[in-house]
């Protein structure tokens, strides 16, 4: 079933965009119908690579590929390419530190200083949120999608841990949902 959820930040999102200017943006999920749909009305160019489909991200006894590497191979992201928008759904919720701070380096590196990110996170780290497919219906609306099953590798972080993990980028707004998901944009630090 798919269910449509408001959003207050997605239009912070869009408010800005210039539809002159071609839109780059790096999807990290899986490329569904609603969103292609909705960038289809913008000149844009979409970057889709499901990270959720690689979980859980964790270094293996013996795996002699540091986890830049293997984030770098799986992300392919072209070289020189910078993007306008991330979203990067819920993945915090499945990073630990060390894989969050690696993501956090190459992802800092293809993005320009009015770059944003969206995504969500655990409100409270100790109660899993149910896991989500997104895609965006509209500019102030997601199609929301049950997993079929749970995702691998749950490590979420609160806030406060977050903004100390992610210290390339700044927090702007959050709101909190009545699920006690935390919705969030983040920026790049200047």
């Amino acid at each position: 079933m798919i269910e449509t959820q408001s959003s207050q930040l997605l239009p912070s999102l869009f408010e800005h965009v210039d539809e002159d200017r071609r839109l780059t943006v790096l999807h990290l999920g899986p490329a569904l119908p609603e969103t292609i749909e909705f960038f289809s009305r913008y000149r844009s160019k979409l970057y889709f690579c499901d990270l959720f489909a690689e979980l859980p991200l964790a270094l293996e006894e013996g795996d002699e590929v540091p986890p830049r590497e293997q984030l770098t191979a799986l992300l392919d992201l072209p070289t020189g390419m910078r993007f306008d928008l991330c979203l990067i759904w819920d993945l915090l919720n499945f990073l630990d530190a060390q894989w969050l701070a690696e993501l956090q380096d190459i992802l800092r590196n293809h993005l320009h200083p009015a770059s944003m990110v969206h995504g969500f996170a655990a409100h409270n780290p100790r109660i899993r949120p149910a896991d989500r497919l997104y895609a965006i219906r509209e500019n102030n609306q997601l199609a929301v999608r049950e997993r079929p099953a749970p995702l691998p590798g749950y490590v979420a972080h609160g806030q406060g841990s977050l903004k100390k993990l992610l210290s390339q980028f700044e927090f702007g707004r959050t709101v909190l949902l009545p699920d006690k998901r935390l919705e969030f944009l983040l920026s790049v630090k200047r």
